[in-house]
């Protein structure tokens, strides 16, 4: 597509976007220098992320062209150094990689054991301190810091405690109404069993109703009859019947 230009002849249309630069010294100072405060930007970024994303140790130090220093490392400039003239002087073999890796995390765990000393320390001394112990040698500021903070921590514990009192205060009369209404709900229903059970003893028959046979005349497990019921009757004498014949 193209568009005429001031003379009305056609031009091709000027292509959007970024071009190339061509990387040689930038002779004006003034890009030199912006152009020096974004791309250091950029790539104290990149590295940032690369240590980040990638577990990786980055040091960097870039000098301006006025001699001003800018640097990152995210665990130490001079450490990392150390790591890479060590690195250059005794470079390892392919076999003496995994001594190290080795040896740098025993480096990393003597650290990190140091830092728990340091802190463990610190906790005693500041319980100490706390609890009143080993005051002697303090001077009147440090006592006064002291004092200052434990003011202060002894404000926010009771406040705390405070609103927590406040709380539970406030809580107490709802607490009350629900054992209330649950000990109604309670003698309720306790009562409303009480009157069931009331109405179905009235309901229920005497026992001398039913008692239709003595309980010491035994009883036929079949059929519920009186066993004497079925014996022969003694007085009957079979005499008294007629003899059949046959004709």
């Amino acid at each position: 597509m193209s568009f005429p230009n001031e003379s009305g002849e056609m031009s091709p249309q000027r292509k959007l976007g970024r071009g190339k630069i061509e990387i040689k010294r930038i002779e004006n100072t003034t890009n030199r220098q912006v152009t020096f405060c974004k791309r250091r930007n950029g790539l104290l970024k990149k590295a940032y992320e690369l240590s980040v994303l990638c577990d990786a140790e980055v040091a960097l130090i870039v000098f301006s062209s006025r001699g001003r220093l800018y640097e990152y490392a995210n665990n130490s400039v001079k450490g990392t150094i150390d790591r890479y003239k060590k690195a250059c002087l005794d470079p390892p073999s392919s076999g003496s990689v995994a001594e190290a890796n080795a040896q740098f995390y025993q480096q990393e765990a003597a650290k990190l054991r140091q830092q728990i000393a340091n802190l463990q320390n610190q906790n005693r001394q500041f319980y100490r301190n706390i609890m009143g112990e080993s005051l002697g040698n303090m001077p009147a500021k440090d006592l006064k810091n002291l004092e200052g903070k434990l003011e202060k921590g002894i404000s926010r514990i009771r406040s705390k405690k405070n609103e927590l009192l406040f709380a539970e205060i406030e809580y107490m009369p709802k607490r009350e109404n629900e054992l209330h209404n649950n000990n109604q709900f309670l003698r309720a229903k306790i009562a409303e069993n009480e009157r069931s059970q009331q109405q179905h003893m009235s309901l229920m028959p005497g026992s001398s109703d039913y008692d239709l046979v003595p309980p010491h005349q035994p009883f036929d497990g079949r059929n519920y009859l009186q066993v004497n019921d079925l014996q022969p009757n003694n007085s009957y004498s079979c005499q008294d019947q007629t003899p059949l014949q046959l004709v």
